[in-house]
C-alpha cells in the first residue's frame, strides 16, 4: 500500500466505517462488515472488539444462522451515553446532545453575544449542555447548571432545569463536548487566533477554559470545519473530495481531502473570508486590508452597504426579507456577492478539483446569491473541473454544526483505539 492510499483505508475499513455501518443499519454483524469494508473476518474482529470496549458498540444477541454458528448481532448503544455539541455563531449557539451513533437526541437554540466575551459565552453554553444530560446518566460538566431558567432557549423547550445532578454510570453520561467556533481555530492547542468581530476572544484557550469547567474532553474547531464534516458524514459520506461553504454574517469554508477533514498545517486550511477579490479601492476587511471577499460579499457586508443606501435593516434576516420581497438594491448586492464567492471558489475548484461545493449558512437561502456563484463557477472553472461537479445547498440543515461537533468528539474517541 502506498503512502497515498493510507486515509482511505482508515476511512472505508477504519473503526468510524464500521461504526457508521452499523449505525445506518447496514450491518448487522462481524460477517456484515466483513463484506461490505472488504477487511479480513479477523482484522474486523479486532476492530469490532476496540469498539465494543469503548462503549460504541454493544452485542444485542443471536442473528439467524445461514448453515453455521448463529452471527452475534451488533447495534450501536441508544441509551446511556451521549456526546455534547455546540455549535457557536455570532448572535445565536445551537447545542444539543447526540447518540454515539451521532444521531440527535436532544437539540435547542439561544441567542449570544460575542462581544460579552468568551468566559460568558462559553460558560453559560456549557451549562446549557450539562443541563440536557440525563440526571444519573454520568459524567457532565460541573458548571452552575442547576436550577437554572432556560427561558431563552428555543421555543417549546422545558422550563427550569432540575437541580439534581447525574453521577458515575458505567459507560453512561458525556463522553465528550465539540465546540464550533466562528473563527479561526489552532485545532492541535484549542486557542482562537485573531478573530474577526470577535472583541476578546484573540489568544484565548478555549480547551484549558473548558478543562476547568468539566470533567470530560472537549475538543474545539472552526464552525465551517464542523458544518463541513457533519454535511459530509451525513449527506456524502462516498465522495473523497469536498468543498462546504459556510455563509452568513462572515464566510469560510471547510475542506473534505480522501475522505476525511483537512485542516492545514495550523487548522487554517479552507478560510477563504481574507482572500481578495476586489482591488483597491476596495472595502475596508476587519483584518485591516481592503476588497476581502468577507468585506464584500458576507452577510455583515450586505447589511452595511444596504444601511449606506439608506435601507433600514438591522441584521441579515432584514436582508432576507428584502430579497424576498424583490427589493431591487438588495437583489443586486446578492448577486454580486454571489459572484465574488464564486471568483474565490473558482479557483479553488480548479486547484483542487473537488467532487461537490456545497454552501451552507443563513445566504444560502438566497437564490439569486446561488444562481450567480454557480454561473461563476461554470465560467471560471476549467471544463474538467466541472464536468461532474455538484454545485448545491448544505443538505443537513440548521443541526450540521452540532452533527460535525458530535462526529468530531466520536473520531477522537474510536481514534484512541
Amino acid at each position: 500500500m502506498t503512502t497515498g492510499d493510507a486515509p482511505r483505508e482508515g476511512l472505508r475499513g477504519g473503526p468510524r466505517e464500521l461504526l457508521r455501518l452499523v449505525a445506518s443499519g447496514a450491518a448487522a454483524s462481524r460477517a456484515d462488515l466483513a463484506r461490505l469494508s472488504g477487511l479480513s473476518p479477523s482484522t474486523v474482529s479486532l476492530r469490532v472488539e476496540a469498539l465494543i470496549s469503548e462503549g460504541l458498540l454493544q452485542e444485542t444477541g443471536d442473528g439467524k444462522s445461514r448453515g453455521g454458528r448463529r452471527p452475534r448481532q451488533l447495534a450501536v448503544p441508544t441509551g446511556g451515553a451521549l456526546v455534547g455539541a455546540i455549535d457557536l455563531g455570532a448572535h445565536h449557539a445551537r447545542f444539543g446532545t447526540l447518540d454515539l451513533s451521532g444521531r440527535v437526541v436532544e437539540v435547542r437554540s439561544r441567542p449570544v453575544r460575542i462581544e460579552d466575551g468568551p468566559e460568558a459565552v462559553l460558560g453559560a453554553l456549557l451549562d446549557e449542555v450539562a443541563a440536557l444530560a440525563p440526571v444519573g446518566s454520568g459524567r457532565v460538566p460541573v458548571g452552575s447548571a442547576a436550577g437554572h431558567d432556560r427561558s431563552d432557549s428555543a421555543p417549546g423547550g422545558p422550563g427550569p432545569v432540575p437541580g439534581q445532578r447525574g453521577g458515575s454510570g458505567a459507560g453512561g453520561g458525556l463522553r465528550g463536548i465539540g465546540i464550533g467556533i466562528p473563527g479561526p481555530v489552532h485545532f492541535e492547542t484549542g486557542r482562537i487566533v485573531s478573530p474577526s468581530r470577535m472583541p476578546g476572544w484573540n489568544g484565548f484557550d478555549v480547551r484549558a477554559f473548558c478543562a476547568e469547567r468539566t470533567d470530560t474532553p472537549v475538543v474545539v474547531d472552526n464552525d465551517a470545519n464542523l458544518m463541513a464534516l457533519g454535511e459530509h458524514v451525513t449527506t456524502h459520506p462516498e465522495l473523497d473530495h469536498a468543498v462546504y461553504v459556510k455563509a452568513g454574517t462572515g464566510i469560510g469554508a471547510g475542506v473534505i481531502s480522501g475522505g476525511r477533514l483537512h485542516r492545514g498545517a495550523q487548522g487554517s486550511a479552507g478560510d477563504i473570508s481574507h482572500c481578495r477579490v476586489v482591488a483597491d479601492p476596495g472595502a475596508l476587511c476587519s483584518c485591516g486590508n481592503s476588497g476581502c471577499l468577507e468585506a464584500v460579499a458576507s452577510g455583515a457586508a450586505l447589511v452595511s452597504a444596504l444601511r449606506e443606501q439608506g435601507l433600514p435593516v438591522e441584521d441579515l434576516t432584514g436582508v432576507m426579507r428584502l430579497i424576498d420581497d424583490g427589493d431591487r438594491h438588495a437583489t443586486a448586492l446578492a448577486r454580486r456577492a454571489g459572484r465574488s464567492i464564486g471568483e474565490i471558489l473558482a479557483v479553488v475548484v480548479n486547484f483542487f478539483n473537488p467532487q461537490v461545493v456545497a454552501i451552507g449558512g443563513k445566504l444560502a437561502e438566497c437564490e439569486p446569491l446561488l444562481a450567480s456563484m454557480r454561473a461563476t463557477l461554470y465560467e471560471r472553472c476549467l471544463p474538467l473541473a466541472t464536468q461532474a461537479l455538484l454545485i448545491e445547498r448544505v443538505v443537513a440543515g440548521p443541526d450540521v454544526g452540532i452533527l460535525g461537533a458530535a462526529q468530531l468528539v466520536i473520531d477522537r474517541i474510536v481514534e484512541r483505539d
